[in-house]
């Protein structure tokens, strides 16, 4: 009978909270005066904001809502959330821009329309110019606005002649798109802005112009366990985000918890997509206040700063960002200073990221993360980058697995990180597969298809306690204390005569200072293995004609292997075979602590011992092979 009661009690519990757990329905037909009902919904989602505790829901209808939203409450732990979400089935959209009319004809496909200041209230992006740390002006202002013709972003141009008479941006990836251009001038009353739109009328067509700095950002902290799911966002006026620096994409965590972004497609960010990041008390844009010192000891100082306010994990990071298509962002797809701890970022599709070129800096790629302590980034495809991920600083504990990377400037950069990293079962086919000036990292059956650069770096950055955000101490990168196990290497072909043959395979690492550690690679059409790798397989003849063909349904990867592929059986590796990161002592292990097992290939696929062959694929047919990999 007691039994009974405690349990009548447990679900009495149960449903009197599904009780008070709401659904606030918003349409761009309903009216902020309504309750929010689906029969009488809200216009805004500001207004939804206002009403949505903890186990809520957030509804938004199909429509275009051009909004900041500011969330002012957040959920009480990941099982009872603040949704906010699309309705299934219905595209709405959230935009940073408001629609331009009103545009005078010139000349040579050049019109120009004139903007009362006060239209942008207290924020004109065409006054305010991207700027902050480690960034590249290039000789010219960037203002953080943008011009978009029917959803296509323009080129800013720096003086009114260069949209009269516009010049293909040679480093572009999109050369003939870049003739579309823009300019603009200020007063004290007025914004000028002059584009060019060719053949097109702006009149005639959908014509946006960025007017907020931001889509969704909480001004607070606090604002823990949100959903934002399957939206458009696009159209911001985002600044420059350094790690030194208050990080404000279209989304931005805000040194918050536990946020779920998913099923969203996240375009036309003038700088981010979405920020995991820094917020501003611990320091803002420091190095370009005082460049008395080092930029690097100004983000040690960060670092000491976040640890003094409560970055841990307790407090900050743990995200999960997935099943997002992230494009046409200038600076990064996603970015995050220490508060992309602890999270998992998977199955994101992040394309045409920094493709202008038209400033650059130390801070662009299609993910760029400094502190991803504990974080998990894996089943992502990365291509059109400059870089498709960059872990800079502090990447200890992180693991990037399963993620294909193809046509980027270089696929996967370590900066100074002293591990343990690791990265396996990848896809980098790339000119440039990786780039590493770090230490303590473990390879593990990839695909590399490009070169490979290792070296050392005399900088001092932290490393930590295992699975924490306290630091134990310093060291500069001596460089080594990796570990290459099962992977395949392509070169260029010996026949080439190219200078830069030898940096396709391992060959680099024997200038590492600390010891490395390889086993069971093979080396393919003119890679090189470096000294230490003593049982590899190598084949400088056969050229694996790797491709990426788009289809319909898909990409699919084609190659083909020779025997030496098949004779070349190798051992399934494990945390025990990795050991331990030298510098921070620490094991390859899981976040929780537990060992891993690298038993399953990129499509899930179980290794055995005796039949473990080299690279991501466990099972593969002699021959040409064509495998779906996205």
């Amino acid at each position: 009978m007691g039994n009974l009661k405690l349990f009548t009690l447990i679900l009495s519990l149960m449903l009197s909270v599904t009780a008070f757990a709401k659904e606030y329905h918003v349409s761009v037909k309903g009216n902020d005066a309504n309750n929010g009902s689906e029969s009488s919904p809200f216009k805004t989602i500001t207004k939804a904001v206002e009403y949505a505790y903890s186990g809520d829901v957030i509804t938004v209808h199909e429509g275009t809502y051009r909004e900041w939203i500011n969330p002012i409450r957040g959920g009480d732990s990941d099982t009872e959330r603040i949704v906010f979400r699309a309705a299934p089935g219905e595209k709405a959209k959230i935009k940073g821009s408001e629609i331009i009319a009103g545009w005078k004809k010139l000349e040579n496909g050049v019109w120009k329309v004139e903007i009362p200041n006060s239209f942008f209230g207290d924020y004109n992006p065409y006054k305010d110019s991207i700027n902050g740390d480690w960034f590249g002006r290039m000789g010219r202002v960037h203002h953080t606005g943008e011009v978009f013709l029917n959803g296509k972003s323009f080129w800013e141009k720096s003086s009114l002649d260069e949209v009269i008479n516009p010049k293909p941006v040679e480093n572009s990836r999109y050369a003939e798109g870049s003739t579309y251009t823009w300019y603009c001038e200020n007063n004290s009353e007025i914004t000028t802005i002059w584009a060019n739109f060719h053949k097109y009328n702006p009149n005639k067509e959908l014509v946006e112009i960025s007017t907020r700095w931001t889509c969704f950002y909480p001004t607070k902290k606090g604002i823990d366990y949100l959903t934002i799911k399957g939206f458009e966002i696009s159209q911001a006026a985002t600044q420059w985000g350094a790690p030194t620096a208050h990080q404000v994409g279209m989304i931005a965590t805000h040194w918050n918890k536990g946020w779920i972004i998913e099923d969203n497609q996240i375009l036309n960010s003038r700088c981010s997509g979405i920020t995991l990041g820094k917020e501003k008390s611990s320091g803002h844009n420091v190095w370009s206040a005082d460049r008395s010192i080092d930029g690097s000891i100004h983000y040690i100082e960060c670092t000491f700063n976040t640890l003094r306010i409560g970055w841990d994990k307790k407090n900050v990071g743990s995200h999960i960002v997935r099943n997002n298509e992230i494009s046409e962002c200038q600076q990064t797809g996603i970015c995050g200073s220490m508060g992309a701890a602890f999270s998992v970022v998977e199955n994101n599709y992040i394309h045409d990221i920094h493709y202008k070129r038209q400033f650059n800096g130390a801070e662009m790629a299609g993910i760029k993360f400094h502190a991803a302590i504990d974080a998990t980034i894996r089943n992502n495809r990365f291509h059109n980058c400059n870089i498709g991920l960059w872990l800079d600083w502090m990447a200890q504990g992180t693991r990037v697995s399963s993620n294909l990377f193809h046509d980027n400037d270089l696929d996967l950069f370590l900066e100074v990180n002293h591990g343990p990293t690791i990265v396996d079962n990848n896809i980098m086919i790339s000119n440039r597969s990786i780039a590493t000036c770090s230490q303590g990292g473990a390879f593990v059956n990839n695909l590399i298809g490009g070169r490979v650069h290792e070296w050392a770096d005399g900088r001092f950055t932290p490393y930590h306690l295992p699975h924490s955000t306290q630091v134990a101490a310093l060291s500069t990168i001596y460089s080594g204390d990796d570990r290459y196990y099962n992977n395949i290497f392509i070169g260029v072909g010996d026949e080439t005569g190219r200078k830069d043959e030898t940096d396709y395979g391992s060959a680099r690492y024997n200038d590492a200072k600390l010891p490395v550690f390889f086993a069971d690679n093979i080396y393919y059409h003119g890679s090189k293995p470096c000294a230490a790798d003593k049982n590899h397989k190598r084949s400088d003849t056969f050229n694996p004609a790797v491709k990426l063909v788009e289809a319909q349904d898909g990409a699919y990867l084609h190659l083909q292997l020779n025997d030496e592929f098949f004779k070349n059986k190798g051992e399934i590796i494990t945390s025990a075979k990795l050991g331990k990161a030298k510098v921070p002592g620490t094991a390859f292990e899981n976040p929780d602590g537990t060992p891993i097992v690298f038993n399953k290939d990129i499509l899930g696929r179980i290794r055995t011992n005796g039949n473990v062959i080299a690279g991501p694929f466990n099972t593969i047919d002699k021959g040409t092979v064509t495998i779906k990999v996205w």
